[in-house]
């Protein structure tokens, strides 16, 4: 164990050290880890005609593809067991502690509530970037989870972007709504029916506690201009057009839609502690307040395949949340400054296959 420990730190320190002296993390004659195998078969081939959006395999079923292609979204029950489940609840009570530090990992609270409650998940409303976290990384490589991540990527598999959301009470303050977003807005990285989220529930999620709302189809549109707009509370499940930066309830880079179409239908994702929803980058969601007292957890990560390439996001919709990602990880790390691409080499993991582009 303490092998693995310095191994991990040293690995930590070397990929930190890449970020900030932007040099690639990866070595060039690196060797291929083994493939953790899964019970899907899947084609490279990308759809054979009549499915744009996830690939041959033997798991899916023609009417759970169909209702992917159609909708940007799969809900599969009773997916993440609840020991497994557990184990990450304790981890993320131990971060909130600081009894761990790992490497990398970004801590967002409700600093107002600190002298209430101190360092306890009272106070945390969400940990990111948790890939040196061995514990809570594990969702990322667990079978039952990538085989059907693998159903949309195919074989060779990058952990990219990993969060646990602990969504507080706040119905009053409306501080942790999510604007309605594409995350792909968020992704230097192409093409998009390469990606998908999987997003577990930590604990039953329903529209009181702010579970996740989506708008089915619109993985099929194209990615729309984002950022802090004035937020404007919905009476359905308290969603609304996003926030203002700076005015005391902005979420840093809770970026939403600047222009909504409210006339798309939302629905509402109903969930059960260890159900799993995998759903596309472009598909428009968030999620609203949660008015218990209760906390409403979920851990997800997405994923890309490693045949996916890196973009340059300079003159686009995505210029702007480039230079803000750079502003922070300049801070944080006290830096110059640092490459779009070099943030991602710092957070992707190889979890299946082999590594090619990403």
């Amino acid at each position: 164990m303490e092998r693995l420990g310095e191994r991990l730190g040293e690995r930590s320190a070397a990929r930190l050290a890449a970020v900030l002296r932007h040099l690639s993390p990866r070595p060039a004659a690196a060797p291929a880890p083994v493939s953790i195998p899964t019970s899907a078969q899947v084609s490279v081939v990308p759809h054979s005609g009549r499915f744009c959006y996830s690939l041959d395999n033997s798991l899916l079923t023609t009417e759970q593809r169909q209702f992917y292609e159609d909708n940007g979204y799969l809900l599969i029950k009773n997916l993440v067991s609840d020991e497994d489940i557990e184990r990450f609840r304790k981890e993320f009570s131990r971060i909130c502690r600081r009894e761990v530090k790992p490497p990398g990992i970004m801590i967002m609270k409700d600093e107002s509530l600190r002298s209430q409650f101190g360092q306890s998940e009272y106070v945390v409303n969400k940990v990111q970037d948790f890939q040196e976290d061995e514990e809570l990384f594990r969702y990322c490589t667990l079978p039952e989870v990538l085989k059907y991540v693998e159903c949309f990527t195919g074989p060779n598999i990058m952990a990219m972007h990993t969060m646990l959301i602990n969504k507080l009470p706040d119905s009053d303050k409306q501080t942790f709504l999510h604007p309605m977003h594409q995350d792909l807005h968020y992704f230097p990285f192409r093409p998009a029916s390469r990606i998908v989220c999987a997003w577990t529930a930590m604990e039953s999620a329903h529209q009181d506690n702010g579970c996740l709302v989506v708008q089915p189809g619109t993985h099929k549109t194209a990615l729309k201009p984002h950022g802090y707009p004035e937020w404007e509370v919905q009476s359905l499940g308290g969603l609304g057009k996003g926030m203002q930066e700076g005015d005391g309830k902005t979420n840093k880079l809770f970026h939403g839609l600047l222009d909504e179409d409210e006339k798309i239908p939302k629905v509402h994702l109903i969930m059960e502690k260890g159900d799993t929803v995998f759903f596309h980058p472009l598909l428009i969601h968030g999620s609203g307040i949660n008015r218990t007292s209760g906390f409403r957890k979920s851990i997800s990560c997405h994923f890309a395949s490693s045949e996916c390439h890196y973009i340059d996001v300079k003159n686009t919709t995505q210029e702007h949340l480039e230079k803000e990602l750079q502003e922070m990880v300049c801070k944080k790390y006290n830096a110059i400054s640092v490459e779009l691409k070099d943030i991602w080499n710092f957070r992707a993991r190889l979890v299946q296959g082999e590594r090619i582009n990403l």
